[in-house]
């Protein structure tokens, strides 16, 4: 006789379906609405078909866009991975210390979006912040408001300084659920310490690594208030990355049509990326747990 299915349980997640079906998949399917159609007003709608996707497709200032997020997230994943399994390997593994690390690092994660932006306006400031301040009495000649450069290192130090703790966090997490009888191993057969990061905690760090590097991807390629806050996008357009553009498309500019369909394309992108993500870790899951 067959096992009974009680389905009773999808009731209590019913609210939780509805919700997200309020707040995601109507506001979804306005902005499908609005790509593959054109308005004047009234509440007056006439069909576009694919004219808005091309347009974009064919954008010079979307590329210059994709260009400049598809870089800044290069740089934030070589700068943040490596940087953040170093500080893994070096905290604490137990007592007090450890306890005081782990809250310590936590603390930027708590932050808001927009005050870690506040935050570097005014510390890059030349007159009352104190990293810009020190910098011209040092004769450094520093401006984030005007020079390009000096805009994109203040961007991606505060992103560094911002997410740094949350792929530092994951690493040690990964190495605290390595057992001691590894390292036990390697002290009789005297490897060295690269040898044991290499053969021991690299490996056993592969799939927390692997969300690590999807959630740094996703936050920095969607990023936004940040960048923002700080810069506006300027100096000219040099910190203007996808979200940026597609606000300034669609509330500036009110091209409702254009930033719909870029919106649309810019969602496919992180899907299919955060896809692809989700495939190789599971792929290594299943490799890990074949015998």
């Amino acid at each position: 006789m067959g096992k009974v299915q009680n389905n009773k349980a999808w009731f209590l997640v019913l609210p939780v379906l509805l919700l997200v079906g309020f707040s995601a998949v109507i506001p979804l399917m306005t902005v499908v609405n609005y790509a593959f159609n054109d308005t004047f007003g009234n509440n007056e709608f006439f069909w576009a078909g694919l004219e808005w996707f091309d347009e974009m497709v064919h954008s010079s200032r979307l590329h210059a866009a994709l260009g400049r997020q598809v870089l800044f997230s290069a740089a934030i994943l070589a700068i943040e991975v490596p940087l953040g399994i170093f500080v893994a390997l070096n905290m604490p593994k137990r007592g007090f210390w450890a306890s005081f690390c782990l809250v310590v690092m936590s603390l930027p994660l708590l932050i808001p979006f927009n005050v870690v932006g506040t935050i570097w306006q005014i510390f890059g400031r030349m007159d009352i912040g104190l990293l810009g301040h020190t910098l011209a009495a040092l004769g450094i000649d520093y401006n984030y408001t005007n020079d390009p450069v000096d805009a994109w290192v203040t961007v991606i130090v505060m992103d560094v300084w911002h997410w740094t703790s949350l792929v530092a966090l994951l690493c040690y997490a990964g190495l605290q659920s390595i057992p001691q009888a590894y390292y036990q191993a390697a002290r009789i057969d005297q490897a060295s310490r690269w040898a044991v990061f290499r053969h021991i905690e690299l490996p056993k760090m592969k799939g927390v690594l692997l969300i690590a590097v999807l959630l740094r991807f996703m936050d920095s390629f969607m990023i936004y208030t940040e960048p923002f806050v700080v810069t506006g996008g300027g100096p000219g357009n040099s910190t203007t990355f996808l979200s940026i553009d597609l606000v300034k498309m669609a509330v500036g500019q009110f091209d409702l049509g254009p930033a719909a369909a870029f919106s649309l394309m810019y969602f496919l992108v992180i899907l299919l990326v955060s896809w692809v993500f989700y495939t190789v870790m599971t792929n290594l899951d299943n490799e890990e747990a074949a015998p």
